[in-house]
């Protein structure tokens, strides 16, 4: 009788491989010791996010003009999904750490509008529905920016925000400011103004889980355009069938860049190993570091844990689990 097939469903890791990329070595190692894989990448709502409903899904990659983070134009590239109602604008495109040298990183200059501005391109291809992936920004103004283009625009689609963190806005200086440049100075500053902004907003986003993300975005979203805010991970893992893949496994093979505390909270990792335990199938992990403890280890019911950075150290991994059922 032939085994039920492996299935292969990591997040990317951060800065090095795509969650393709991942999915693609540990298979490869699955399959050269004989055992079957099924590969289908995931994301949290962050980096990645559009690339991997665009694979799934189907539809056209668009690109517009918008500002970076520094108000200089960039090409960002959106998906009109096939649909045709429903866009995927992902935050990192536009208003991404990425696009920023690190000798020029400003926590406090760094502006969201370009994020805007996409959401707009995306409404005039035609989408009613922008799905507004959240993480890797280099901002963190509260999602001002992004709500003047929109208000400029008169543009009104719906909109669903991915996020890759549960912080609320007022946190959101202290836990992503520094990674963007922000000294304690400017992080006191940006704190000030993230709290006069929740003063002014439509609706106060403080206290609200999710509205941190991407230096307080999606709770400028929410306050202001009455943006939906989802858990990413959960999002995409519905929207591609994850849980349907889950049940005609044998076993899933699931990872991402670190094993930290967030893990446990939103992130693909801790998602799809909830979602295992919930169904009576073993989980195992690969990533390229494990700061988890033992105690979350079993908290998340994981099988094993194998620290793996490379393609090829990805692909040996993959090959030890053929004994596994």
């Amino acid at each position: 009788m032939t085994p039920a097939p492996v299935l292969v469903a990591p997040d990317s890791f951060k800065g090095t491989l795509s969650a393709s990329e991942v999915a693609a070595a540990v298979a490869r190692g699955l399959t050269s010791a004989g055992r079957e894989a099924i590969e289908l990448p995931l994301a949290d709502g962050g980096e990645g996010t559009m690339d991997v409903l665009f694979t799934v899904l189907g539809g056209q990659r668009r690109v517009a003009t918008v500002s970076d983070p520094l108000g200089r134009p960039v090409e960002a590239a959106f998906v009109l999904l096939a649909d045709g109602a429903t866009a995927v604008v992902e935050t990192a495109q536009a208003s991404g750490l990425g696009l920023v040298a690190e000798e020029e990183r400003d926590a406090f200059a760094a502006s969201s509008e370009g994020t805007g501005e996409l959401i707009v391109a995306a409404a005039a291809a035609g989408a009613d529905t922008v799905l507004v992936t959240v993480g890797g920004s280099a901002t963190t103004d509260g999602g001002t920016g992004a709500v003047r283009a929109l208000d400029e625009s008169g543009v009104r689609p719906q909109l669903e925000v991915l996020c890759d963190v549960t912080t609320p806005f007022e946190d959101a200086p202290r836990v992503f400011g520094p990674q963007k440049g922000a000294d304690p100075k400017t992080v006191e500053r940006l704190e000030k103004r993230q709290q006069a902004a929740a003063e002014h907003a439509r609706r106060d986003p403080r206290g609200v889980p999710m509205t941190g993300a991407a230096g307080g975005l999606s709770g400028g979203l929410w306050a202001h355009r009455e943006a939906e805010l989802r858990p990413g991970a959960a999002y995409v893992m519905d929207a591609v069938g994850f849980d349907d893949a889950m049940r005609s496994a044998a076993f899933v093979v699931t990872g991402e860049g670190r094993l930290d505390e967030q893990t446990l909270s939103g992130k693909v990792v801790g998602e799809v190993a909830t979602r295992c335990r919930q169904r009576g199938v073993t989980c195992h992990v690969v990533c390229g570091e494990d700061a988890l403890s033992p105690f979350d280890h079993r908290l998340l019911d994981l099988a094993s844990v194998t620290e793996a950075g490379t393609p090829a150290e990805l692909e040996r991994a993959g090959a030890t689990l053929v004994s596994e059922p």
